[in-house]
């Protein structure tokens, strides 16, 4: 299961199904099932969603499938624009400032862009990795692309002449499966990796602020020496960040302390099921998909109090 919100728009995944919901609209969700787009399968293919993006404003939501769809909807209203396919099955999506582009990172090492304004248009290659690329995010002023692979490499290239390497970000020891770019600071990295840290870069010079190591505050009695980090999401409402690892019994909140070049553990939240997401909205509101429940978290006086809403397996399967 996957879940994400942009404003007022909010996205979850079951498997094959895409539900989109305006909060504070009436009528019924909007609900695509994946699986009535068909064409010739792969061996071991599935309509499984695997990744999504939202364009800056909200307006765009792109989403990527196991069987190499990559679906874009328009959200005001709610509308399907396109369906296309992918070379290879894709990792990681982003979506340009200018909300013109879908990139597309896929198993191969490669990054394919797609044009939204052509929403019919085949991809184009763009860069390619000598591995398997797990996460990409594009600079808020569409200058840089930044790519992350399972070699443990952050490469920074330019949009524009992908070719041009700006700098390399060097620490990770293992996989790197997570990068946000803090929306506050846009010169500011921030990167998860299966080696259990989450550090923070100056990434267009490839220089490391700091390291946290997540095993530093891992639970008591959890059965994993080192757990990889899956999702950080940041706060466009001050510098709080929040980081979900595979063991997905818990969800770490920071605080990105920019003067001091630091980040700074806050507070964790022990989920009752399982964390499947987290993703923040405009208002400091964290939302988690804890198991089949969303729940949000608002910090109240240094506590994160909590609000169950409606249980999202319901609402998959309308």
């Amino acid at each position: 299961m996957l879940f994400g919100c942009c404003g007022a728009t909010v996205f979850f995944s079951r498997g094959a199904r895409v539900l989109g919901l305006s909060l504070g609209h009436c009528g019924e969700p909007f609900v695509y099932d994946c699986t009535a787009e068909t064409r010739e399968a792969d061996a071991g293919d599935s309509d499984e969603i695997v990744a999504f993006a939202f364009s800056p404003s909200g307006t765009y939501l792109a989403v990527s499938a196991d069987n190499k769809q990559l679906i874009l909807f328009r959200t005001r209203p709610w509308q399907c624009l396109s369906v296309r396919y992918a070379v290879r099955r894709s990792t990681s999506l982003a979506i340009t400032a200018g909300e013109d582009q879908i990139l597309l990172a896929d198993k191969s090492g490669d990054v394919y862009s797609f044009s939204i304004q052509d929403p019919q248009r085949p991809g184009q290659l763009q860069l390619g990795h000598l591995s398997m690329l797990l996460a990409v995010v594009v600079s808020p002023e569409d200058r840089f692309v930044i790519t992350a692979d399972r070699d443990e490499k952050i490469r920074v290239s330019l949009l524009e002449q992908p070719y041009t390497i700006e700098a390399f970000c060097l620490g990770h020891h293992e996989f790197v499966s997570e990068l946000c770019i803090p929306p506050n600071h846009p010169q500011l990295l921030l990167s998860g990796s299966g080696d259990g840290t989450i550090r923070l870069w100056e990434y267009q010079s490839g220089m490391e602020l700091d390291c946290f190591k997540m095993s530093e505050i891992q639970a008591s009695g959890c059965q994993k020496a080192r757990c990889a980090v899956v999702r950080i999401v940041h706060c466009k409402q001050g510098d709080n960040f929040a980081v979900l690892c595979d063991d997905f019994s818990s969800v770490h909140i920071f605080k990105l302390d920019v003067v001091a070049q630091k980040l700074n553990h806050l507070h964790t939240i022990t989920v009752r099921q399982r964390a499947w997401d987290i993703a923040f909205d405009d208002i400091s509101g964290l939302w988690i998909l804890d198991g089949e429940m969303v729940v949000v978290y608002q910090p109240q006086d240094g506590h994160w109090q909590a609000r169950p809403l409606q249980t999202a397996t319901a609402v998959c399967t309308r």
